[in-house]
C-alpha cells in the first residue's frame, strides 16, 4: 500500500497537476491589482506604462482638439495621425489659441522634465490645466510613455493670438448666446460676420469662423 501511494504521488501527470497548480497561483499572485501608497494619488494601472497612457489620452479626450477631425470621425483616426496638434483656433476673451503639438512637446523633454513643465503650466484657456494638475505623476509620466511611442510628427503649434488681432486661420469662437426667449432689448451674442458665411457651422456657444 505504502509503495502505491508513493507511485502515485511521484507520477508524471501528478507532478504536472502540480507544477500546473503552482503555475496558477502564482500568476493570480502576479495579476494583483496595485494599490497606492497612503496618501498618493490614484493612477491607472495597465500592461504598461504606454498602454496607461493610451487610456489616459482616450479617456481624457485630449484628440478632441489635439487631433483635427477626432469627434467627426468617431475617434477612428489611425494612431500615426494622432495628437499632433490643429490649425483651428480657440477664439474667447484671452484671444486665439491653437492646440499643442504633443508629440513633439514629449520628444523634447524626457519624462521627469515633462512632468515639471505641466505643474508649472497653467496657460490660456481652453487647455483644461487644472485638470493635468489633478493628475498623478504616474499617469503624466503614462501619458508621456504613449506619445514618445507615437514619436514626433508635424509641425509645432501656431503661436497665439493677442485679443485685439483678428486670426488668419479659421478658428471656434466661444461665445455665450442668449436664449431666444430673451428680452427683445437684448442683442443675441453673434460670431464675426465672417462665420455668417458659413451657416452650417454655427451653433450653440460655439461658432466656426473663417478668416
Amino acid at each position: 500500500m505504502s509503495a502505491t501511494r508513493s507511485a502515485t504521488l511521484t507520477s508524471p501527470a501528478s507532478l504536472l497537476a502540480i507544477l500546473a497548480a503552482g503555475a496558477v497561483i502564482t500568476a493570480c499572485a502576479g495579476a494583483r491589482a496595485e494599490t497606492p501608497a497612503k496618501g498618493e494619488k490614484p493612477y491607472v494601472v495597465a500592461a504598461s506604462p504606454e498602454e496607461a497612457g493610451a487610456y489616459l489620452v482616450r479617456a481624457g479626450s485630449c484628440d478632441d482638439c489635439h487631433t483635427p477631425g477626432w469627434p467627426e470621425s468617431g475617434g477612428t483616426i489611425p494612431d500615426q495621425d494622432r495628437l499632433a496638434g490643429s490649425p483651428v483656433g480657440f477664439r474667447g476673451p484671452w484671444g486665439t489659441t491653437y492646440p499643442a503639438n504633443l508629440r513633439l512637446s514629449a520628444s523634447k523633454l524626457e519624462a521627469r522634465d515633462w512632468v515639471t513643465m505641466i505643474r508649472a503650466r497653467n496657460d490660456r484657456p481652453p487647455m483644461p490645466w487644472f485638470s493635468l494638475h489633478a493628475m498623478s505623476d504616474r499617469d503624466l509620466t503614462a501619458i508621456h510613455a504613449f506619445l514618445r511611442k507615437l514619436g514626433p510628427k508635424g509641425q509645432p503649434a501656431l503661436p497665439a493670438v493677442a485679443p485685439d488681432r483678428e486670426p488668419t486661420t479659421p478658428y471656434i469662437l466661444f461665445a455665450p448666446v442668449p436664449p431666444k426667449a430673451a428680452s427683445a432689448s437684448n442683442t443675441p451674442a453673434r460670431a464675426p460676420a465672417s462665420a455668417d458665411a458659413n451657416p452650417a457651422i454655427v451653433g450653440g456657444h460655439m461658432a466656426m469662423a473663417m478668416p
